[in-house]
Order: C-alpha cells, then sequence, then structure tokens
C-alpha cells in the first residue's frame, strides 16, 4: 500500500538550544527541574525537544526567557527530524519514560491496597495528582497508562478495612 507524503513526513518539533552557567548552579538545576517536568527529549546536551504545537512552544519560550535571565543563552527552533527513524527514537525514548513512571505509580496503588481506609484515601489523593502530572507530559501515551489509572481507580472501590470501621 502506498503511503502519502504527509503521512511519511516526521511531525514538527520545537527545539529549544540553551547555554546557562554553570556557577551559581540553582538557575541551572531549575532550570533542568522545569524541562523535565516538561517531559522533553533529551536531544544533546544543551538541546531538547517537544511536540510542536502552541502550549509546547510557549513553555519552552517561558523557559528559554529563564535560561536568558540567568545569564545563559537560549533559542527556540521549529523543526522536522531528517529521518523518521530518528523522531521514532526520540518517540520511543519519551514513551519509555512515561511508561516507567506509571509502572511506579500503579506498584504503588497496588501496594496500598491492604492499607486502612484512611492511608489508602491518602495514598490515593497522592497518586492521582501524580497521575495528573505525568499526563501533562505524555505526548505519546503507553499502555501503562491505562494499568496505572485503573489501578488508582481501583484503590476508590475498595471498601473500608475492618480495623478502621467504628464500632
Amino acid at each position: 500500500m502506498a503511503r502519502t507524503a504527509r503521512a511519511a513526513a516526521p511531525g514538527s518539533w520545537v527545539l529549544l538550544c540553551y547555554r546557562v552557567p554553570r556557577e551559581p548552579s540553582t538557575p541551572r538545576i531549575t532550570l533542568w527541574r522545569k524541562l523535565k517536568r516538561l517531559g522533553v527529549a533529551q536531544i544533546s546536551d544543551g538541546l531538547v525537544g517537544l511536540p510542536a504545537d502552541a502550549r509546547t512552544r510557549e513553555q519552552l519560550e517561558w523557559i528559554a526567557e529563564e535560561a536568558v535571565d540567568a545569564g545563559g543563552s537560549a533559542s527556540i527552533w521549529l523543526a522536522r527530524p531528517g529521518a523518521m527513524a530518528t523522531e521514532a527514537e526520540l518517540v520511543a525514548a519519551m514513551s519509555a519514560a512515561r511508561a516507567a513512571e506509571y509502572v511506579k505509580i500503579a506498584g504503588e496503588a497496588r501496594a496500598a491496597t491492604g492499607l486502612g481506609e484512611v492511608a489508602r484515601l491518602a495514598v490515593l489523593r497522592r497518586l492521582r495528582a501524580e497521575l495528573a502530572r505525568v499526563h501533562r507530559r505524555d505526548y505519546f501515551p503507553p499502555a501503562e497508562r491505562d494499568v496505572a489509572g485503573q489501578a488508582v481507580d481501583g484503590l476508590a472501590t475498595l471498601s473500608p478495612q475492618p480495623e478502621e470501621q467504628r464500632s
């Protein structure tokens, strides 16, 4: 079956090329933590990318501004990988990183099933918040996303444990 040129072409990405001075280290560490929360693909040292849309571009523009404010340099690029394989590698790396986060959440949810009601509900609230944070940076959802969601939802449907029922 023949592919159309559009279907075979790699997607658009927004790239952030940045450099931040080593000292003081706080701005550099803060910047990296923000990039990690966004779920960027690390392309090389000082070069990260996200699938291009208005939201991801704006997020990286804010971070670029912070890099410049910290005495560094930054530029935003819109690009397409030169080969489908290159994009597939980026997508696979991003998806694998999110899958690992979902596996951790599902494991914590399963481990909490034996807790008393108060402790289980506290874990449920924390895991729901964590699941929402991971969803925000999940651009290529892996199968583990559904498993984690079901495991967290399962905590909400458990009946109270006997030791916590009032007499």
